[in-house]
């Protein structure tokens, strides 16, 4: 790192005595009630690092002390001045491994560079300094404090991430424990709403927890079908994984050394969810079991010998997996995944340095991308070189200038309000988010076209961040334009842990066309949550229909599209519209719409058919393969006489095919009455299944024209490749 690099960056220091976070060689001083101006630089030739801040305190000098992470257990004294700045000529020889606390008249800051450079929603752990329990008791009681464990932790705007540095010395982080990890004994992390937890080694096994748990907060602690938004990775799990979660959960390049029998686990099988997401996972002892969940997606896991089942009700998706259960009419095995490419991750290099890892596209692949010495194929970046960290309270305008400039985006936990999009308009360009990242549309008037526009560039890399909407617009998210259709396919686009959100949060109309179009040709998704809300923090009922309204949540244009684990769920019209060719879908969830008031005003195909299809894949289109789908009806908010005709449509045609689709009913009147074309048979008797639909003979959809979203939606200060 510069001096020049460092010099520039100014931050604010951390609040030391916020509930969670009390050291306890401090425990008596009186707490900070706000946020004291200060800046720390490293001066490389000389090995120092030089304080400032604002004035604080009422008399005295201030005396400054140093530990190696923020939570050491030792703090020593390294100097006293009246001045309001102090220079350390003597620092640990990590510039990172240094934090200063600046003590006056009993007020203590806590100064370091890891805070100036990430903000105060990323939290460092280093077991080098710390004692073993102190990053679980820290990371729960922030579980326990501010709401992240119930209810209204869903609706939360705070953000976090908590990222682990590498084990020395093989010690670990795991304060000791037994049996599941949803029992006290286990002395788990629980982690809440909106959290991410990130290991900061090369390969998972560098960072080793010890129990990780995600707690329903529904049915007395039994139903996680809304325990959402949150993510963990590039970590290894000693004793047990009990992963009790539902959509917009992401489960990343893990070592699992141990499990308990259930993956989603409150200490018995008395319990249900509507997960759910693990990609390039290492289970090295016990095969898991998905016992409780609706449905479940995993890609390119190793597990151990063995090929019976492993729970799920109604479609799990295994591919390219290891070992994975054998064909029947829940499972469905995939040999390979087609192309990939993993989500970028954070991590610290050999030099000392922050880095991101970019892996590298890989074809037909089985099992994970990394071993126990190998990080994998890719590139790997210096963070304060090629990227500009983000902060909450960053605006659209730093944002887009920092892309302009070259640089990639990592956002740091946050809500980050907008009042224009995020335009990416160069090849190669990377937004990740890290603590699901909230991309928020606010009410302005300039803001009515969407949260983020790509260019149809070779390369963009898409990840972590959940799209909001306060305001009506026309998209969340756009791919490429309409009318450029450039290939890719050297160097495709990535779309990785995604979520759009419409509704739920906000108390006046949004009108929204589509949450995500995707022009371009040749990307790939990797776990989409695309989610028209059917619950919120302001009261629904009947208004939601009208209050809450977006179309489509995906609209496919572009050709040779390739989608992983989609979840797409309440929108009003088709949920899912492909109109491009040769595009494949691995593993798809749905619910329609539970609030559709009548059927009048819930008919497709100019009011001739009973509701709108889950996934329509469009009468022009030749060819299409799509496999592991489910649509379940609850139809609750409706006058008890609304049905949809058909959870899947298809052209008859010889090249597009449908794979294991399955249909059943949840709750409510309603039905869906068919799995695919008019065939398959009605929820009103049971789940229904279809193998396979292929040019069969079925009643294939009326023809249509569709309206979508054209040149004319573009602001005109974004300019789009012609």
């Amino acid at each position: 790192m510069s001096k020049k690099t460092i010099s520039t960056v100014t931050a604010f220091a951390f609040l030391l005595f916020l509930c969670s976070f009390v050291s306890p060689h401090f425990s008596d001083e009186k707490k900070l009630e706000e946020k004291i101006e200060s800046k720390i630089v490293y001066n490389k030739n000389k090995h120092s690092i030089t304080l400032s801040w604002a004035a604080f305190g009422s008399s005295g000098n201030y005396v400054i002390t140093r530990g190696g992470s923020r939570l050491a257990s030792e703090f020593v004294e390294v100097g006293s001045t009246s001045r309001l700045t102090f220079t350390d000529n003597k620092p640990n020889q990590n510039k990172y491994e240094n934090y200063y606390k600046i003590t006056r008249s009993s007020v203590t800051i806590i100064i370091s560079l890891e805070n100036q450079i990430f903000g105060d929603n990323v939290y460092f752990y280093d077991r080098k300094y710390e004692k073993a329990e102190t990053a679980r008791n820290e990371i729960n009681s922030q579980f326990a404090a501010i709401g992240l464990g119930g209810a209204n932790g869903e609706w939360t705007t705070k953000r976090q991430a908590y990222y682990f540095k590498p084990n020395v010395k093989n010690q670990t982080y795991d304060s000791g424990g037994s049996g599941s990890a949803s029992s006290v004994e286990a002395n788990s992390i629980e982690l809440g709403f909106y959290s991410h937890i990130g290991g900061l080694g090369k390969v998972p096994s560098a960072v080793k927890l010890g129990a990780v748990f995600t707690r329903p907060h529904l049915s007395g602690g039994a139903n996680a079908t809304c325990t959402f938004w949150r993510s963990i990775e590039n970590v290894a799990v000693m004793r047990d994984f009990a992963w009790t979660v539902s959509q917009s959960t992401s489960a990343r390049r893990m070592l699992l050394e141990s499990t308990s029998k259930y993956i989603s686990d409150i200490g018995n099988t008395n319990f249900w969810g509507s997960g759910g997401f693990i990609a390039d996972a290492h289970y090295t002892s016990t095969r898991p079991n998905w016992g409780g969940q609706q449905q479940w997606y995993t890609r390119n896991a190793v597990f151990p010998s063995g090929s019976g089942a492993m729970g799920g009700s109604y479609n799990m998706v295994w591919q390219g997996c290891i070992n994975p259960p054998q064909a029947d009419d829940v499972n469905s095995p995939i040999a390979t995944t087609p192309i990939i490419r993993e989500k970028p991750f954070l991590f610290i290099g050999d030099d000392g340095e922050y880095k991101v890892f970019v892996p590298a596209w890989q074809k037909e692949r089985v099992g994970v991308s990394w071993s126990s010495t190998d990080m994998g194929k890719g590139e790997i970046q210096d963070l304060l070189t090629n990227w500009y960290v983000s902060k909450e309270g960053d605006t659209d305008v730093e944002i887009n200038a920092a892309l302009k400039a070259g640089k990639n985006i990592f956002f740091t936990p946050g809500h980050y309000a907008l009042n224009a999009p995020i335009q990416v308009n160069r090849k190669e360009a990377i937004l990740l988010g890290a603590g699901i990242a909230s991309v928020t549309l606010e009410p302005t008037e300039r803001n009515t076209w969407g949260c983020i526009y790509a260019d149809d560039k070779d390369g963009i890399i898409i990840a972590g961040l959940l799209m909001d909407s306060f305001n009506s617009t026309t998209y969340q998210v756009r791919i490429g334009n309409d009318e450029v259709k450039k290939d890719h396919s050297a160097d495709p686009i990535l779309l990785s842990d995604i979520t759009c959100r419409v509704g739920g949060v906000q108390s006046k109309n949004i009108q929204i066309q589509v949450s995500m179009q995707i022009n371009s040709n040749n990307v790939v998704g990797d776990h989409f949550w695309l989610w028209r809300a059917d619950h919120g923090s302001q009261k629904g009922g009947d208004a939601r229909w009208t209050r809450d309204r977006c179309k489509n949540g995906l609209i496919v244009t572009g050709n040779d599209v390739t989608l992983y684990g989609l979840f797409t769920e309440h929108y009003q019209e088709y949920e899912v519209l492909w109109l491009g060719e040769r595009g494949r879908t691995f593993f798809f969830q749905n619910e329609p719409p539970y609030d559709a008031p009548n059927q009048a005003s819930w008919s497709s195909q100019n009011g001739r058919v009973e509701g709108y299809a889950a996934f329509k894949v469009a009468n022009t289109v030749k060819e299409h393969r799509s496999i592991g789908m489910g649509s379940y009806a609850v139809f609750t908010g409706t006058d008890g006489k609304v049905n949809k005709k058909n959870g899947f449509e298809a052209p008859n045609s010889p090249n597009v095919k449908l794979e294991k689709m399955c249909i059943t009913r949840f709750a409510g009147p309603g039905n869906i009455q068919n799995v695919i074309n008019s065939t398959g048979g009605s929820t009103a008797t049971g789940a229904k299944r279809v193998i396979s639909y292929n040019n069969g003979e079925g009643i294939q959809p009326y023809d249509e024209e569709f309206t979508l979203p054209n040149n004319e939606s573009y602001p005109v200060y974004i300019k789009m490749d012609k």
